[in-house]
């Protein structure tokens, strides 16, 4: 096999050369002798976007960190999906399209330099900005004619201001990545769309907890799906399953499934392991085992609304261990982000049934322990025309914290829905559920049905 190692195309990690020349040409030189293994020393290693390719091995020794510049002109527009619609947005910082047989490992680190971005983002947001504004901006809105109508999760489509991803898959199969460190996203960290046979090992995913919409990892119309041993603590969802939005999403049809998630640790997220709320493809066969939660808003989180389309079917979740959440088990189709009263998805009177119409059956959870829940010890609301089935808790105990001034309204991101007052175990449109064995430990009520 060969080998290279990134000096010698003339990098040097001292943290100031620009070395995206160095490694376009390693890349290259891998493609084009069908093979290789790239590695990268200690040091800091400055550069650009970086492309691979099949049949690419890169390897991060303990101490080096690829860095990236954040300069936006630099991240020239890529087909890709973004909130679930396929697109073009601001390239990957590390990207693969249609490659196959890639493995990333070591001990090193992946840095975005996301600062820069959530900045903008976050003067964009204060400026009110609703359009695209700057020449990089409107290249984007460009080449996704009718953006205007897509739907968005809260990322801000409107504006086109499309933050990458720090790695993306796209369209790939056979990917093995194992023990390094992502950090600093722009916008979502990991993001594997379109995938087959993906083994993500190991791996510490670090974000600020108020870094604007940087998932851990995004798992998104992908099968065959194994992510285990991993530590996640960033500013929004930790590892989460999706498949795509609305008409664009129902159009592709992809989904989520035969997923296995086992032994991660997620802390200071929205959500430890989660559905959606892209979920237009189907996410189906997932199981979760044996991972901790801690600090973070939900643990079990799924979530979907009218108009986002999709089967949620045959989810197990099984030994996880929750502490400090605001909301243990979260199961709403209400979701609220990126939508409003206006748009008619928050009605809790029954809607005709269409291909846009999410369900959501067969749910397993088992053996869960979760104490100090701030907001209430479980939130489940279906819809009256869809309601939730065959959603069964057993041997799970429930502990609120009852001296919290979180209200319970605040256990997910909902609108529509009546309050409630007490923490308990709420639920809300959903058909026969089983619960056995359970306990529910801190308010007056332990269940509300309503």
């Amino acid at each position: 096999m060969n080998q290279w190692d990134i000096t010698y195309f003339g990098a040097t990690g001292d943290g100031n050369q620009d070395n995206s020349a160095a490694f376009a040409s390693a890349f290259g030189a891998i493609q084009k002798a069908g093979g290789g293994t790239l590695r990268v020393g200690k040091g800091v290693w400055i550069t650009g976007p970086l492309e691979l390719f099949s049949h690419t091995t890169l390897i991060l020794e303990e101490g080096a960190v690829i860095s990236f510049t954040p300069e936006v002109t630099r991240y020239s527009p890529v087909r890709t999906r973004w909130e679930g619609v396929e697109c073009f947005g601001f390239h990957p910082l590390v990207f693969a399209s249609g490659q196959e047989h890639i493995t990333i490992a070591g001990k090193g680190c992946f840095d975005g330099s996301g600062a820069v971005w959530w900045k903008l983002l976050q003067d964009k947001r204060r400026q009110e900005q609703k359009t695209p504004q700057t020449p990089e901006e409107r290249a984007l809105a460009a080449l996704n004619i009718g953006f205007e109508r897509q739907p968005g999760g809260g990322g801000g489509r409107g504006m086109q201001f499309l933050r990458p991803p720090l790695m993306q898959f796209f369209k790939c199969s056979h990917i093995l990545l194992e023990d390094f460190t992502l950090t600093n996203s722009p916008c979502w960290t990991l993001h594997p769309v379109f995938c087959d046979d993906l083994t993500i090992r190991g791996l510490t995913i670090k974000n600020p907890p108020d870094a604007p919409n940087t998932d851990g990892i995004d798992v998104d119309s992908c099968k065959n799906v194994v992510i285990e041993g991993c530590r996640v603590s960033v500013g929004d969802d930790g590892i989460a399953l999706k498949s795509g939005s609305g008409e664009d999403g129902i159009r592709v049809n992809q989904p989520t499934c035969q997923v296995r998630v086992r032994n991660c640790r997620v802390n200071d997220a929205h959500g430890g392991i989660v559905i959606g709320s892209e979920t237009a493809g189907g996410i189906f066969d997932v199981t979760a085992e044996d991972c901790e939660f801690t600090g973070t808003d939900r643990g079990i989180r799924i979530k979907t609304r009218r108009g986002r389309g999709g089967q949620i079917r045959d989810l197990n979740f099984r030994n996880l261990t929750m502490t400090n959440n605001l909301c243990p088990l979260a199961i709403n189709m209400y979701y609220r982000c990126g939508a409003s009263m206006s748009d008619g998805f928050f009605t809790t009177s029954a809607l005709p049934v269409n291909p846009a119409t999410p369900s959501i059956k067969n749910i397993s959870v088992a053996g869960i322990r979760a104490t100090g829940c701030r907001a209430s010890a479980g939130f489940v609301a279906g819809l009256p025309e869809s309601p939730i089935e065959n959603l069964s808790v057993v041997d799970s105990e429930f502990y609120t914290d009852e001296t919290s001034p979180v209200s319970p309204t605040e256990s997910d991101m909902f609108l529509g829905l009546p309050e409630v007052k007490e923490k308990s175990f709420r639920i809300f449109n959903a058909r026969e559920p089983v619960f056995s064995s359970v306990i529910v430990k801190g308010p007056k009520q332990a269940f509300i049905y309503g």
